[in-house]
């Protein structure tokens, strides 16, 4: 049966999107990197670098949320919610992008993309943790089946680095850590921010939290190596893509679903593994890539289970809607019949 114009559209607009997130979350990613590498552009101050992305996100979500209004502020969002549940979303998310930015400079941008796919297992682990999840062996088996899918790969890589592996394996739990506690924070109170009002909150609490160890650890590097004369056009473009990438993200999601997010980052992972190889000539093994494959087996088996489990829910909400449809429209007739006695 032929497809209608319309189906055909909405296709081919979810596809625009998925493309959209990857470009921009690949240039980000490889930016970052180009800018980080002390063998490529050789500014090596991930502190600066993120506090350079969080004030330029900081004002473009003022300027959308107060000045154009292109979307509200939460009328629940209080100071006493803010102060107990943005606060310490920022902070982990400060200490989860300036880690992630700090490997960097220690590993390759293709080992970076395995080591991420260990967010599932520290995100369930969490959720154990704060009951948000129930244990289950199978889904248990599938989380250990990741963890040595990482574990090979990391067996394999030929530039393997202690100190990077730790700050992005630091930087995987406090980004877990985050997206537990934004559930049960915020989305528990039935508070769901947007990209853009997610920055307009948070950044301007990660570029806070940031100052103190910038101020301890980058500041006299950077005033003595006369590293602030910084080049506004490299900048300027590397934030604008960190920011821009924040919209997409709302954007794909908001348009298909969280699942296409994820099914689109795993593309993303397999083009930055072969990007990494190719053109940045990074080291991949074979060891590497069966790693990453059985790992990617599990995020995939991981995935799959959230969808079934999701539809599973959605399946018994309609039934139960229908179920109460039906009560009200015979207790409308019964009411109709004693009437009419």
């Amino acid at each position: 049966m032929a497809l209608s114009e319309g189906v055909i559209k909405k296709v081919l607009v979810s596809y625009a999107y998925v493309a959209i997130w990857i470009c921009l979350s690949f240039s980000v990613i490889v930016y970052n990197k180009y800018i980080l590498d002390r063998k490529l552009y050789n500014w090596p101050f991930p502190i600066s670098l993120t506090m350079i992305h969080m004030l330029f996100c900081s004002t473009l979500a003022y300027l959308l949320v107060r000045v154009f209004k292109v979307v509200e502020e939460p009328a629940a969002m209080t100071r006493d919610l803010y102060l107990k549940s943005v606060v310490p979303i920022g902070a982990l998310y400060s200490l989860s992008l300036w880690f992630s930015n700090s490997a960097y400079i220690y590993l390759s941008v293709s080992f970076i993309q395995m080591l991420k796919a260990l967010m599932p297992v520290a995100v369930y682990s969490l959720g154990l943790v704060f009951k948000k999840d129930t244990f289950k062996s199978e889904t248990m088996f599938n989380m250990i089946s990741i963890s040595l899918g990482v574990a090979v790969a990391a067996y394999g890589e030929a530039k393997f680095d202690s100190w990077g592996v730790t700050l992005q394996l630091m930087a995987v739990v406090f980004e877990a850590t985050r997206l537990v506690l934004i559930q049960i924070l915020l989305n528990s109170r039935g508070i769901s921010l947007n990209p853009i009002t997610s920055l307009y909150y948070v950044a301007p609490c990660c570029l806070v939290f940031l100052s103190v160890p910038w101020i301890i650890m980058e500041y006299p590097l950077l005033r003595d190596t006369s590293s602030f004369h910084l080049d506004f056009v490299t900048f300027g473009t590397n934030s604008l893509c960190a920011f821009a990438l924040n919209l997409a993200v709302f954007l794909l999601v908001g348009k298909t679903s969280a699942l296409t997010m994820n099914v689109a980052g795993v593309v993303k992972d397999w083009l930055l593994i072969a990007f990494s190889w190719s053109v940045i000539k990074d080291t991949v093994t074979p060891i590497n890539l069966f790693g990453y494959f059985l790992a990617f087996l599990g995020v995939a088996y991981y995935n799959h289970s959230k969808l079934q489990a999701l539809k599973a829910s959605e399946a018994q909400k309609k039934a139960q809607q229908a179920e109460e449809e039906a009560g009200r429209l015979l207790e409308e007739k019964e009411s109709e019949g004693a009437v009419k006695v």
